[in-house]
């Protein structure tokens, strides 16, 4: 189908939508008409409709330009001489992308509707937004290793802090920086060199508070301690580290109904949006 004609049928289904919903049921809305001009002459009507209210009729008339540009004056100004030429209708412009200045101007002055009429593209479809805002005390168990041994042992902890920097959303390099790191503890359980338990976190746990205090952060240091990565190595430890991080999370997510809106109709003369299933 040619592509105007597309548009001009889009245009009336549309149309005809809103006619049945906010004038009078079973009012026609119809598609490339001909009108007789006061002139004697005959003018093609992309869309067009009247109907009836105590008495008086009402007629409306729609010109369709499927531009991927926006309208000139020039269009809106032919527009008027056919209206003028029908008198007593009513006249409304739809078109895809929007309208110049001065045809908007222009069709201000001589009560010339000016709409545009599409499939919403993307982002066009937000209807609203909603604000979180998250406060919240994590704490954490970190752990110093003792580098120098594993040197010896040929692990890679530089490697090991760099990924758990990959894995936060801020670009802060923070484990890269830090004394103290997040370390996979099997069990909690802290062993001698003979692996001998000599502590376990949730004994060093019972000396500190539950919650946040300015005591924080509680160190506890180590002479020959090790534990299980879980992964069947072990990592020797210079300390273990409580503390607490206050976290304050600021996020907007927009509501967006593009899965539910397949038109937008817009008031190009005063920006007030429809948006229709």
């Amino acid at each position: 189908m040619n592509p105007n004609r597309e548009y001009e049928i889009f245009t009336q289904e549309v149309y005809q939508y809103l006619v049945n919903n906010d004038v009078v049921k079973n009012t026609l809305v119809q598609h490339d008409v001909k009108l007789m001009g006061r002139s004697g002459q005959e003018h093609q009507i992309d869309v067009y409709w009247e109907y009836e209210i105590a008495g008086n009729k009402h007629k409306v008339a729609i010109e369709c330009k499927n531009y991927s540009k926006l309208v000139p004056i020039g269009k809106v100004r032919d527009f008027k001489g056919v209206l003028d030429d029908l008198n007593g209708v009513n006249g409304i412009m739809t078109t895809k992308v929007g309208y110049q200045e001065g045809a908007k101007k222009y069709a201000k002055e001589w009560g010339i509707s000016l709409m545009e009429l599409r499939t919403p593209g993307w982002g066009e479809t937000i209807i609203g937004e909603i604000e979180f805002h998250t406060v919240m005390d994590v704490r954490h168990t970190l752990f110093k290793v003792d580098e120098i041994w594993a040197d010896e042992q040929g692990l890679d902890f530089a490697r090991y802090r760099r990924n758990l920097d990959m894995m936060r959303f801020e670009n802060d390099h923070k484990w890269s920086k830090a004394t103290h790191i997040p370390l996979h503890a099997k069990d909690g359980i802290i062993k001698d060199v003979n692996g001998k338990q000599i502590s376990s976190l949730k004994d060093l746990e019972k000396g500190i508070p539950d919650h946040p205090t300015e005591d924080f952060p509680f160190i506890f240091s180590f002479d020959d301690a090790y534990v299980d990565d879980g992964r069947g190595g072990i990592v020797k430890i210079l300390e273990v580290k409580f503390e607490y991080e206050h976290i304050e999370q600021h996020r907007k997510t927009k509501i967006d109904a593009a899965g539910f809106v397949s038109v937008l109709l817009k008031d190009a003369l005063n920006d007030e949006v429809k948006f229709l299933g």
